[in-house]
């Protein structure tokens, strides 16, 4: 891990597109802004390990096809 000390309004580059600017701290908060193209996701970790558990559950629920037309042959 690489640990950097940056006061307000000062930034960090990740490569030659992602920039990480300090806005300020309230309390023991700091605010941090990001500057990426668009085509760059940009999750808080909890949002984005929520979306990584979201889409192993819906892998793992596959339906093949041969039960997929037991389920619709049932349901008619």
């Amino acid at each position: 891990m690489l640990v950097l000390a940056r006061k307000k309004g000062e930034s960090i580059m990740i490569g030659d597109q992602i920039e990480i600017v300090i806005l300020g701290n309230e309390g023991e908060t700091i605010r941090v802004g990001i500057r990426a193209p668009k085509h760059v996701e940009v999750f808080r970790k909890e949002i984005y390990q929520h979306i990584q558990e979201s889409n192993k559950e819906a892998t793992a629920n596959k339906i093949s096809p041969l039960n997929l037309s037991k389920l619709i042959t049932r349901s008619k």
